[in-house]
């Protein structure tokens, strides 16, 4: 059977952020709660005129450079944050993209787990028809009340992965551990625009979901803990990745140093301690980071991921990366992104967060105000416009 996994991938975050400094000095607290407490430095804050739609649509563009990229046999979209609750968003980014029409459209939702069930659904069809391609996208903005403890861990980005036969950057292995559990430690009904979480709790349900996941994982796998070279987490802090590497590391007896853990993970946190969290991107954008940031070559080097959705849903899987893999990433673009971006000051910051957000539908033009390559124009009789710059 071929190898089938991530021949491409890309990520996007707002031209906006909010240093954790700022936040801090307007709470009145000590800005090291959130730079060493919880290792998060900045959080992206979508513009007015960005959401989920324009951030995957932004994400996806540069993979279709070469018009042959656009024949895909199907688009997932993975989000928690939904902005319809029949039509999927992926159908706004297959016509911003100029897709092809004969192609399936499916959005997924399981928390932060659902971009690693689009992952393996994608790899599924493409073992069975290795001439097509899959085109994974995960989109997300982690919002919560003000002033609660979850505040500090907001954030917005997008990923986008091609997923094929041969692939260019990953070959992900077929063999996984899974655990479901049914627990309340993070939800979001219907009619609230914040999520609803249980810190401590949702902490201690990682923890326990990864030892669950991984010994299901090793019942599947010839692999062990010291056969991967590197770990990629899922990322609703970076201090979260660090607490599970070193209690996945106690579960396995690993004789590594302290030292010699933290270089397994350190180089995948990069981005998201920029960008804050991103729930269903954040794994990913984290594999993107471990490819850029990283000063040694990976390739075939086998990457363990950590995928977890709270309520919920974990999954342990693995992957080689392929040699080669360092010229097919957009590293110069995404470092320029980020370098571009522009800090908010707190008032900035309410003022962003407070986005308008019609609920009868009264008609609204959003000014231009992001940077992306697609953005929201205005929204009227409850429908949202798209438009390309």
């Amino acid at each position: 059977m071929l190898p089938v996994g991530i021949d491409k991938i890309s990520f996007y975050t707002s031209n906006y952020y909010l240093d954790l400094r700022t936040l801090a000095c307007a709470q009145g607290t000590d800005p090291e709660k959130y730079y060493v407490g919880i290792g998060q430095e900045k959080m992206g804050m979508p513009a007015h005129d960005e959401d989920v739609v324009t951030m995957a649509a932004s994400a996806a563009y540069p993979l279709f450079e070469d018009e042959q990229s656009k024949h895909i046999s199907t688009l997932l979209f993975a989000t928690e944050s939904g902005i319809d609750q029949s039509k999927s968003a992926g159908i706004y980014v297959h016509r911003l993209l100029g897709l092809n029409q004969n192609c399936r459209v499916v959005e997924l939702k399981q928390a932060c787990y659902s971009a690693t069930a689009a992952v393996q659904m994608a790899c599924a069809l493409v073992a069975r028809q290795p001439e097509t391609s899959v085109l994974v996208i995960a989109s997300d903005v982690a919002k919560y009340e003000l002033d609660s403890p979850g505040e500090a861990t907001q954030g917005c980005g997008a990923v986008a992965m091609l997923i094929k036969a041969n692939p260019r950057i990953l070959e992900i292995d077929a063999e996984v551990g899974n655990h479901t559990e049914d627990v309340m430690d993070f939800w979001r009904p219907n009619y609230l625009k914040t999520a609803i979480v249980d810190g401590k709790y949702s902490t201690k349900i990682y923890l326990q979901s990864l030892k669950k996941a991984w010994l299901n994982f090793t019942q599947a796998s010839d692999l062990g803990f010291a056969d991967l070279s590197h770990f990629c987490y899922h990322l609703p802090f970076s201090r979260m990745a660090q607490k599970a590497h070193k209690h996945l590391s106690r579960v396995n007896k690993s004789n590594l140093e302290p030292a010699q853990i933290e270089a397994q993970i350190a180089d995948s946190l990069f981005y998201n301690k920029l960008i804050g969290n991103s729930y269903a991107a954040a794994l990913f954008i984290g594999f993107i980071s471990l490819l850029e940031k990283g000063s040694s070559d990976l390739g075939g080097k086998k990457i363990g991921f950590f995928s977890y959705g709270s309520g919920c849903v974990a999954e342990f899987f693995s992957g080689t990366v392929v040699a080669g893999y360092q010229q097919y990433l957009f590293k110069e673009q995404h470092q320029s992104m980020l370098e571009s971006r522009q800090a908010l000051d707190y008032e900035q910051y309410i003022v962003l967060y407070n986005t308008p957000d019609p609920q009868r539908g009264e008609s609204v033009t959003i000014a231009e105000d992001s940077t992306g390559k697609f953005r929201l124009a205005g929204i009227a009789n409850h429908k949202r416009e798209y438009v390309a710059r």
